[in-house]
């Protein structure tokens, strides 16, 4: 067995004789890197599609490449059933006991059957319980269950906030987003909604344009308030109340609430939030495949999620840096409807958008189904790989040939559709071809045996044990071991003084007119943020905003960072109104920052202090001291990679980043050994080639040899018995004949052994050449292993020449007043 443990190469199977109709020898190491072009898995029911997908998840985890997983059918909760003492009771949990009955077994028996079944068939494709407990220790595995407890829930909540600055500024993108999101809400609502002609799209549309591009989040309740009333008066040029009157607003509104009010909607509400980065990798920054099991949905909602989904994972994609090597991958099962050649669903945008852009990114799309007619195969054109296995029907294998067709022309490659089509005919179960753009030539192989049991679609009740009973936001799967909590670090100056305070109650309400100050006092409002609760008036509050750029070094290994913080500190009444040490970090910006209140407002009493100019010199002062006796920032270094994180990133962010920076280093020194040892092995090959060509011209002439002596020698004792002499001049010549003939004969053999031993002896160079590369490969995989190192921790503190005191004004702090309590409008 060849070694497959391999920098970056998957182990998927072994090269397939469809002649001999038998696995050879050579093994099917896929590079990994490849997967940045996208893959397409098509095969029937039966074809081993599954089994193939699931050896290709399990190969992303031993390498370390976290992964999102769209599970439509609810089988791929497998991965999570792993059992590396593959014992008979490990198995019995999970066993479908129907198909025990009809076995005619017990239970047990079953469990004990398959669990040799599996063990003998890793044992086959040389796998065993340490490669298991491999997989399990080289990644976390978690089942997601959407708008459902049994798994880890997930709160759709998220999905309404602004998209990043990234997308934003992109104008196409942002008109993709908000098309895909409004299309996706209507049709959960059951509104059957085309964008460019439904006003319910088109006000939509419009209100999240508005709310998006001002940086605002918005929550399913916040939106419906907005349709009541719209940010706007116009649609396009025409008259809001002309194009969509009030009364019928009210409709939509009523609509999307009595979704909000629908028996278990609540499960979409409550959960983790849709955050890509935390659902490719833990808090500790180990990498994470997460399983959003979606079988238990309507087809609306399986739409809506998937749709949300995919967008979110945009947009976190289009956050990262670019990269040639693979950062993760995003798998998707049975996308039939997901893709049509034809309708455009809201899961076709961003599909087909990240099928354009993720790969510059290093994210890898993986995409199958057993239902080929219905798949937009120009858009598949972009897979650069292609897993085909058994097909059903003639029409089926004609769609397949077009969409090869199509990405060997994008790739630029030539394509012989009468020999893949010859192939495609004769694939058998968990027999593939491989149609890789970056390969010389398709290859056909059967898929290896899987470490995961593939027991079918998982239950309700299966899929809550799998994460550890009642399943939580937080909950581990039973699978993995949960990794120690990181110690959390603080990106903002920690001050050993500080105790944070809680706003503060608003004072009791006066007349509510704006105090009339010294033009020389700075003062500026702060947004409001949030919608205004029924009953409720707006109040303005003075606090003491103050704003600094704090300079942090460390002279001893050269870090350095810049960081800007803003703190807010309350007015209490006294002699000493403010006191920087019961001031809090707040995020605001300076384009926060605005002249003017925002509509009619009331305002809260001013401190006699905060009302004169000459205040805010002394409390620019103070700032700055303050700062620079407790200010300070902590940041982590890697030695082995000479890297600092930036300020305020995370171990666990910090961990991700080095482990992709190892993986591109990786990448790129196995890339320049294969450079350095390919043409010499082959040489090599090439010289075993000849020499075993001279072998076989040496052997025959050896043998012709021998059949011309002993024919020579044969007739000389014919002649020598048979002659009418018993000896004459003839028969002795022609015995001299034969003994030379003899001497050639003899020859001719020994130069038959001295190229056997040079085939040999190149062989044994050419494996020793090879034994070298692997173990320069093995010492590269050692270095590159930074998942475990011991970070260094960095404190840094500013000199106080390295404060600078931008701003203290006056900030007027927006706050809801109702008879229920006060809430602050602007957090």
């Amino acid at each position: 067995m060849q070694d497959f443990e391999k920098l970056g190469a998957f182990y998927l199977g072994r090269e397939y004789d469809l002649a001999a109709r038998k696995a050879e020898d050579n093994l099917i190491l896929y590079d990994s890197k490849d997967l940045t072009t996208h893959a397409v898995c098509v095969g029937m029911t039966g074809s081993g599609k599954t089994g193939l997908c699931q050896a290709l998840l399990e190969e992303a985890a031993i390498d370390g490449i976290p992964a999102i997983v769209i599970d439509p059918k609810g089988d791929l909760g497998n991965l999570l059933l792993t059992f590396p003492q593959l014992r008979a009771e490990d198995f019995a949990p999970w066993i479908n006991e129907d198909d025990a009955r009809r076995k005619g077994v017990s239970p047990a028996d079953f469990a004990a059957g398959q669990a040799k079944l599996w063990k003998d068939g890793l044992a086959s494709w040389g796998q065993d319980g340490s490669r298991i407990q491999k997989l399990r220790d080289s990644a976390d595995f978690a089942i997601y269950t959407p708008g459902s407890t049994a798994g880890i829930p997930v709160s759709i909540v998220k999905s309404f906030n602004a998209p990043p600055p990234a997308i934003r500024d992109d104008t196409e993108a942002f008109g993709d987003r908000i098309s895909t999101t409004v299309t996706s809400l209507l049709g959960l609502a059951g509104v059957d909604a085309d964008p460019m002609q439904s006003r319910e799209h088109i006000l939509l549309s419009a209100i999240l344009s508005h709310v998006w591009r001002q940086g605002q989040n918005l929550d399913l309740g916040s939106l419906i308030a907005q349709i009541q009333q719209p940010p706007m008066t116009k649609l396009g040029v025409m008259d809001l109340e002309s194009v969509f009157p009030q009364k019928d607003r009210f409709g939509l509104a009523m609509r999307l609430n009595n979704l909000l009010a629908a028996p278990g909607f609540e499960a979409w509400m409550s959960g983790e939030p849709l955050d890509i980065g935390a659902m490719l990798h833990s808090p500790a920054g180990k990498p994470k495949i997460s399983i959003f099991s979606i079988s238990h949905l309507s087809d609306a909602e399986r739409m809506f999620f998937v749709s949300m989904l995919l967008n979110e994972t945009l947009g976190w994609v289009r956050q990262q840096p670019g990269t040639t090597s693979l950062r993760a991958l995003v798998y998707m099962d049975e996308i039939f409807g997901y893709f049509p050649p034809v309708q455009n669903p809201p899961s076709k945008l961003p599909l087909l958008t990240l099928l354009k852009q993720a790969r510059a990114f290093g994210v890898g799309m993986v995409l199958a189904t057993q239902n080929p007619v219905d798949l937009d195969y120009k858009g598949l054109s972009n897979c650069g790989t292609w897993f085909i296995g058994r097909l059903q029907t003639e029409r089926d294998k004609a769609r397949v040939l077009d969409g090869l067709e199509g990405a060997s022309s994008t790739a630029g490659g030539s394509f012989n559709r009468g020999e893949m089509e010859k192939i495609l005919s004769q694939l058998g179960s968990r027999v593939f071809l491989m149609n890789n753009v970056h390969e010389d030539a398709p290859v056909i192989f059967e898929s290896r045996w899987v470490m995961s049991y593939l027991r079918g679609p998982l239950t309700r009740n299966q899929i809550k044990l799998l994460q550890g009973g009642a399943p939580s936001a937080t909950a581990t799967p039973a699978a993995v071991t949960a990794p120690a909590a990181a110690p959390a670090v603080s990106a903002a100056p920690v001050v050993a003084a500080v105790i944070p305070a809680s706003p503060p109650a608003a004072p009791s309400l006066t007349a509510g007119v704006r105090p009339v100050l010294s033009p020389g006092v700075p003062q500026y409002f702060l947004p409001v943020r949030s919608q205004q609760p029924a009953g409720a008036k707006l109040q303005y509050v003075p606090a003491i905003l103050g704003r600094a750029d704090i300079y942090f070094r460390d002279s001893k290994s050269g870090a350095d960072a810049q960081q800007t913080y803003s703190y807010l500190g309350d007015l209490e009444p006294g002699p000493v109104p403010l006191m920087w040490e019961n001031a809090r970090e707040v995020q605001v910006d300076e384009r926060d920052l605005d002249p003017q209140p925002s509509g009619n407002a009331i305002f809260a009493d001013v401190h006699p202090e905060a009302a004169r100019a000459r205040s805010y010199d002394g409390w620019k002062k103070m700032l700055s001291d303050w700062i620079y006796r407790g200010a300070k920032l902590e940041v982590f270094k890697s030695s082995s990679l000479g890297l600092t994180s930036k300020p305020g990133e995370s171990e666990r962010d910090f961990r991700v980043h080095l482990q992709q920076v190892a993986r591109e280093g990786r990448d790129e020194q196995v890339e320049k050994l294969r450079t350095k040892y390919a043409p010499k092995l082959a040489a090599l090959q090439d010289r075993i080639r000849r020499a075993e060509q001279q072998v076989a011209v040496q052997r025959e002439q050896a043998s012709g040899a021998k059949t011309s002596t002993l024919i020579s020698v044969g007739a000389t004792i014919l002649g020598a018995l048979l002659g009418r002499k018993t000896l004459s001049m003839g028969n002795v010549s022609r015995a001299g004949t034969a003994a030379r003939g003899v001497g050639r004969s003899m020859k001719e053999s020994s130069d038959v052994d001295r190229a056997q031993e040079n085939v040999d002896a190149l062989k044994q160079q050419f494996a020793d050449l090879e034994s070298q590369f692997n173990e320069e490969t093995a010492a590269l995989d050692a270095r590159s292993d930074v998942a475990n190192e011991t970070l260094e921790r960095l404190p840094m503190r500013p000199k106080k020449t390295d404060i600078t005191v931008k701003l203290v004004c006056l900030a007027w702090t927006p706050n809801w007043v109702a008879a229920s309590g006060t809430i602050a409008a602007w957090e």
